[in-house]
């Protein structure tokens, strides 16, 4: 991921950072029995750590699942908690879960327009997205009723959070489905007879096609919305630490990407399922509240 912003920009955030003070975002141990987003959608396994292969489309399809658990991480923190948001947090959690919203229409948006058409390109071969294409169809009407409630509401003082959730229901089989199907669909690309050679020139193109993306897809999405969004739904521990410096960037780097961007909307951020290093903590809207039990998800 890379930054290219006016160094004057830059300047004017760290000093609007050290005006408001806020303190970094911290970590909390998970108390027992408490749960935490990686349900009621699964969290996917990545290729890489699954088969421990290296060819692009591996390295490909597992950098996408990174993404995409971050965007499973983000549903299952606005879904748990909405139930037991308390009134006085009614607008900051509803600016999280519209940040959720912004980094799902983006990530899909860039996929159709860039990602898609650039990979078939480099294997010549027409359909391979078909049924992608299709998985995004199911659960895009209910992703725009979710938007659509959140946006339209007169105050947040209207929020629901069961209203929410019974919108959230709607989608919610056929988006966990396209997240994990898609990651299926990449590494499998590697067994077309169209896949180039490992040394080959298009393969390098693919490589760089996959890099240029990743770099570019979080950052045009939103920088004080859906870049911090990402980044405190990116667990660092998970699979065993394998991650713990993805997405590649420097540590101060990614410190003022979630300390001093997402100072314009820090009250959102207590909802995120990780603290500002990327470790696991508990649900704010979760603490001090009855577990619900697996049975009512």
């Amino acid at each position: 991921m890379s930054l290219k912003l006016p160094i004057f920009s830059v300047l004017i955030a760290i000093a609007i950072a050290i005006l408001i003070r806020k303190p970094p975002i911290m970590s909390q141990s998970i108390p027992a029995g408490q749960l935490w987003a990686d349900g009621p959608c699964p969290l996917i396994h990545t290729p890489q750590y699954e088969t421990k292969k290296d060819d692009i489309w591996t390295k490909g399809a597992t950098h996408m699942a990174l993404l995409h658990n971050a965007i499973l991480r983000g549903f299952n923190s606005v879904y748990l908690q909405a139930p037991h948001v308390k009134p006085v947090d009614y607008a900051d959690f509803v600016g999280y879960s519209e940040a959720w919203f912004n980094f799902v229409k983006s990530h899909h948006d860039d996929e159709e327009a860039e990602l898609f058409p650039k990979v078939e390109a480099v294997l010549k071969e027409k359909g391979i997205w078909d049924e992608t294409h299709k998985e995004h169809e199911s659960f895009l009407e209910g992703l725009a009723a979710f938007h659509t409630y959140l946006s339209s509401l007169e105050s947040p003082a209207a929020f629901s959070g069961a209203e929410l959730v019974r919108i959230m229901d709607t989608f919610r089989e056929p988006f966990n489905n396209h997240f994990h199907s898609e990651i299926s669909t990449i590494a499998a690309f590697a067994d077309l007879p169209s896949a180039p050679a490992p040394d080959s020139e298009a393969t390098e193109t693919a490589a760089a096609t996959f890099k240029a993306w990743g770099k570019k897809t979080l950052t045009k999405a939103g920088m004080t919305d859906v870049v911090p969004f990402a980044l405190l739904n990116l667990d660092t521990t998970y699979e065993e630490g394998m991650w713990a410096t993805w997405p590649p960037m420097p540590g101060p780097i990614r410190w003022m990407l979630v300390n001093v961007f997402g100072s314009w909307n820090w009250g959102w951020w207590k909802f995120s399922s990780c603290d500002a290093a990327g470790t696991p903590r508990p649900l704010y809207a979760l603490q001090n509240t009855e577990t619900r039990q697996e049975s009512e998800l």
